[in-house]
């Protein structure tokens, strides 16, 4: 396995950036703040690093320390055609990522769809979790979301010719917007770094969306929920939106996870860690109690 290591002043609190290779061609973008207990932050599909960056400050000066791991195709991570983009493959390259840079028992923050690969991490890896905050995701069983599905049923060849920057940025700002209880947070900066990664490598970027779409688990997770041992922390937000996590989905980590507990936040949508990150700090706050 080869390590690239970029060291380099950014502007998440002059964080290292080292690009891991996982495989021949799967790089993953990753940026560790700070010093002290580690906190593992997986992104959603878009915002990479910079989507965290209102909880990675505070969390350094509460003494930890920050590792916000891209999975492969999201933000800045490198986005091969042909890759294996299940959720399974997924965890197994954060695992990885985690090895080289020397992590274990940590506590994770996991946005969106991000949370199911952090759930398998604690069943195939438990010595490198502590405990899971999700916010807003469910343990989802496919990285084919219904947006995805519907845009490649015209074939991947008709999209690239379809989409540019320009229109993934306004796509992925409409749909910020929809699932966005305050939508102030959503400027044209943010939305431009949201899609930064991405937006540079645009064939690349719908090769890799391509991929999550067709992804096949080869194991559910919904069958392992059992074997999760560490704390679970769920929050959605109080403000009705689409990509929401699903009432059954709610019931089933409940009943399932013998730790687990669901926080509602008033006034948010989806991006909790935007709209109102200072619940996303005490909540991690609240965990780290709990995983002791």
């Amino acid at each position: 396995m080869m390590l690239l290591t970029m060291a380099l002043v950014t502007s998440l609190d002059s964080g290292v950036v080292r690009h891991i290779e996982v495989a021949p061609g799967e790089i993953l973008h990753t940026t560790v703040i700070g010093s002290g207990e580690p906190v593992v932050l997986i992104p959603g599909i878009f915002g990479g690093a910079y989507g965290y960056r209102k909880v990675t400050g505070p969390l350094v000066q509460r003494g930890y320390r920050c590792i916000i791991i891209e999975p492969l195709g999201y933000g800045r991570s490198s986005h091969p055609a042909g890759a294996d983009y299940s959720f399974t493959a997924q965890t197994r390259r954060v695992s990885q990522a985690l090895a080289d840079l020397g992590v274990t028992e940590a506590l994770f923050i996991a946005n969106s769809t991000s949370a199911s690969i952090a759930l398998r991490l604690a069943i195939a890896k438990p010595e490198l979790v502590r405990g899971i905050l999700s916010i807003s995701g469910g343990p989802v069983e496919s990285a084919a979301t219904p947006g995805m599905k519907k845009a490649f049923r015209m074939g991947g060849f008709l999209t690239k010719l379809a989409v540019n920057e320009g229109k993934l940025r306004h796509d992925v700002r409409k749909e910020i917007v929809k699932n966005s209880g305050d939508t102030t947070w959503v400027t044209q900066k943010v939305i431009r770094e949201y899609t930064a990664g991405q937006a540079g490598d645009m064939d690349g970027a719908i090769d890799a969306f391509r991929g999550m779409s067709k992804s096949k688990e080869t194991g559910s997770l919904h069958d392992q929920l059992d074997d999760i041992q560490v704390p679970v922390r769920l929050l959605v937000g109080g403000i009705q939106h689409p990509s929401g996590v699903k009432r059954d989905e709610r019931e089933m980590l409940e009943e399932r996870i013998p730790d687990f507990a669901l926080d509602s936040v008033p006034g948010s949508g989806q991006y909790v860690h935007e709209e109102q990150p200072g619940v996303v700090i005490e909540a991690l706050a609240d965990l780290d109690q709990a995983a002791h």
